[in-house]
């Protein structure tokens, strides 16, 4: 993936000590997806990961935030844990009823490796701190600062 592929997708915006950024979508799903690249993007150049592993996740949250928050959690749980780093994302929300939102996700990366991935940030957790939602009609914009 070079620069151009990421293009509206994704951008970053100025928080002190930490990186935030706005991901887009057509839909929550597809917003999702991007959340995650941009996720990885901070930690090295996602565009040299191949999609050699693949994982499957499956999450339940009590609302969309929470769910957000988890989604990113999980996938930073299993670079910490696996050493995994991730490019290509699957993902299908739903709310299954008035408290319980769920995801479903494939993702697909690789072992991370310095002599072929770029050192960028050490991204430490996902923050609830100014995370926003907005879903309008034909877009959907995520907010989101990660601590580093």
């Amino acid at each position: 993936m070079d620069k151009k592929d990421t293009v509206n997708k994704f951008e970053f915006f100025d928080v002190t000590a930490d990186v935030g950024f706005r991901a887009c979508g057509k839909d929550m799903d597809e917003a999702f997806q991007n959340a995650a690249l941009a996720t990885f993007e901070v930690m090295t150049d996602t565009s040299k990961i191949k999609p050699a592993v693949k994982r499957e996740i499956l999450i339940e949250a009590e609302d969309e935030k929470a769910l957000l928050y988890d989604w990113l959690s999980e996938l930073l749980f299993l670079h910490d844990y696996e050493g995994l780093v991730f490019s290509r994302f699957a993902v299908t929300t739903k709310q299954k009823d008035p408290e319980t939102f769920i995801l479903q996700g494939d993702v697909w990366g690789e072992e991370f490796n310095r002599a072929s991935h770029e050192v960028r940030d050490e991204v430490k957790a996902v923050t609830f701190h100014l995370m926003e939602i907005n879903k309008e009609e034909d877009k959907c914009t995520l907010q989101v600062i990660l601590d580093t």
